[in-house]
């Protein structure tokens, strides 16, 4: 079902008798964590932007579609290859669920520096923990390290329900006030008033990609509009 630039491809499945075959598009880069270990976890904000935005859009073709990922992490974010400026891939989909608009979940999935505080308090959640995740992600692209952090994981926990994030440290003098406004926004606690998709994608800090926005706006639902998957199809199209 899934076909969107920035998650992995499925592109065959066979078998014989004693093997099953699963057969994805190629990704050379490693992982995200690997990808910043070998930048000493030092990014541009304009490329944590990018790679922030990448993660939103396809977040929200799943959304779309009722898809929860539920264990969004840098481990589960292959790149397309080594270079710097290479395209993301959401991967890994054993723990995601179909979550209906109407509907929640109390299964205690996730990983714990990434999962959201519902899950950790037991509370029926949904789509929210994705952006709660998202959230995490940004924090540690734009500061090098974990909002909530700590060798023991019960101090994780509780760091993760009850702490804000802290922006008082190098190199957040650095980054811009509308990045310490999304990610304030995204790892919200309370799930009912943590950004939405929308919003996120609405923000000031992706003002630069509003352009991509406007020039589809003409007849194209918001489906179309922030999923990026009509651009992404025009510009290989154009590569070719």
């Amino acid at each position: 079902m899934c076909q969107h630039p920035y998650i992995i491809r499925l592109l065959d499945l066979f078998e014989n008798q004693d093997y099953i075959y699963i057969v994805m598009e190629s990704l050379s880069g490693g992982d995200l964590f690997t990808y910043l270990e070998r930048r000493n976890f030092e990014l541009p904000e304009k490329r944590a932007k990018v790679l922030s935005h990448q993660i939103a859009t396809a977040l929200y073709y799943l959304h779309s579609f009722g898809v929860a990922h539920r264990d969004l992490k840098p481990e589960n974010i292959l790149m397309v290859s080594n270079e710097d400026d290479s395209d993301l891939k959401i991967v890994d989909f054993g723990l995601s669920k179909i979550i209906g608009p109407n509907e929640s979940s109390l299964d205690p999935f996730g990983t714990l520096s990434y999962v959201a505080p519902e899950v950790l308090l037991q509370k029926p959640y949904g789509k929210e923990v994705d952006l709660w995740s998202l959230g995490i992600i940004t924090y540690l692209l734009l500061s090098r390290v974990l909002p909530f952090d700590d060798e023991e994981d019960k101090e994780i926990a509780r760091q993760t329900i009850q702490d804000a994030p802290d922006f008082s440290f190098e190199p957040w003098d650095k980054v811009s006030d509308e990045a310490k406004d999304i990610c304030k926004r995204l790892l919200e606690k309370n799930r009912q008033k943590r950004l939405s998709l929308e919003e996120t994608l609405q923000h000031k800090w992706f003002s630069e990609f509003k352009e991509i926005y406007d020039s589809r706006k003409g007849g194209a639902n918001k489906f179309e509009m922030y999923t990026m998957t009509e651009m992404n199809s025009s510009k290989k199209t154009a590569d070719l």
